[in-house]
């Protein structure tokens, strides 16, 4: 709920395209900070009692709250509520995670599973028809005609299955494999998240310089090198080789991502941003949830784990590598200062 809420205050704050891309490359550097902070820190509480990781949000919360007082309201306009494509969404994503997170250790020839997953897609597919013929969709269609916003969706999937992929990955490689603590564990994310702190800095201006498209493809090609480098580095045994693999993943999301953000925001009208932004995000946390299932059924068995987590590896590099191609089709953009 937050996040495309916090992508259209971007837009409706800054309507001008350079000082957007500038805007969520501050915005996205959110992201790396709790990346810098998270990690550590969520491992020193499990360290003392796991359940005290979820108090971690509740000072930040409060304190954005209070934050939020001195923003002023944003504009409204009448809409109608689309309370069967609500039912329908939430029916058919409910049942297509579910349906993935069992099937990940209970297998997806089990019964509740293929149900589950029959059910994702006969909802969804009622869903997409209800949004084509209702007269107030929560979904238009017509967002789909922006060639941008098309090209977007696919590059924010794979980049949660292969963020999302790589650190539940690697945060079991190393406490399991390489037997080191939660603090410890947390501790080999940090040179990651400090220098994607750098890249989301970085890729507003490098946006106004080049367009969308650099920065774009090259950071999902960054990302390809880290988890590519990260196959032959867990043979190894180091946890010093795997941070500085990590380091190419953090610098290309941080990079990538505040872009084709930008490219969401730019191929739809404004009084349209939250919905484009939902959309957006529904990808990508889609994408979250298939790779926390599909990876941890590979690695389910412990006397396959280090195998598991290679092939992980490489299939998130591979579809961050067909999203890369992809992106090669976004438009590019004239040099806006």
């Amino acid at each position: 709920m937050m996040l495309p809420a916090s992508m259209a205050l971007v837009r409706e704050a800054f309507p001008d395209a350079a000082r957007r891309a500038r805007a969520l490359g501050v915005w996205a550097v959110g992201g790396a900070v709790s990346a810098l902070v998270g990690q550590p820190l969520g491992g020193l509480a499990t360290s003392i009692d796991w359940r005290w990781v979820f108090s971690i949000n509740v000072p930040v919360g409060a304190a954005m709250l209070l934050a939020l007082l001195a923003v002023a309201p944003s504009p409204t306009r009448p809409a109608r509520f689309d309370a069967a494509g609500q039912v329908l969404s939430v029916l058919g994503l409910s049942a297509l995670v579910y349906g993935l997170i069992e099937g990940g250790h209970a297998g997806f020839g089990a019964g509740p599973v293929v149900a589950a997953l029959a059910v994702a897609a006969a909802a969804l597919a009622a869903f997409v028809a209800v949004q084509a013929r209702g007269r107030h969709p929560m979904m238009p269609l017509n967002l789909f005609h922006a060639r941008g916003f098309r090209l977007a969706l696919p590059v924010g999937f794979a980049f949660m299955v292969a963020n999302y992929g790589h650190v539940f990955l690697v945060s079991l490689f190393l406490q399991q494999q390489l037997d080191l603590s939660p603090t410890h564990a947390g501790l080999v994310f940090i040179p990651a998240a400090l220098f994607a702190i750098a890249g989301n800095l970085t890729s507003g201006p490098v946006t106004n310089r080049f367009g969308a498209r650099v920065p774009v493809v090259l950071g999902q090609s960054c990302m390809v090198v880290g988890l590519l480098a990260l196959i032959p580095a867990t043979a190894q045994r180091s946890p010093w080789l795997v941070a500085l693999c990590l380091i190419p993943i953090g610098v290309g999301g941080s990079l990538a991502m505040p872009s084709v953000t930008s490219v969401v925001l730019e191929g739809v009208p404004s009084e349209r941003a939250g919905t484009a932004s939902a959309v957006f995000n529904t990808f990508r946390q889609v994408g979250g949830a298939v790779a926390i299932a599909v990876f941890g059924a590979l690695i389910a068995d412990p006397d396959t784990f280090t195998g598991g987590l290679r092939t992980s590896l490489l299939v998130a590099a591979t579809l961050l590598t067909v999203t890369a191609v992809l992106s090669t089709r976004i438009q590019p953009r004239a040099h806006v200062g």
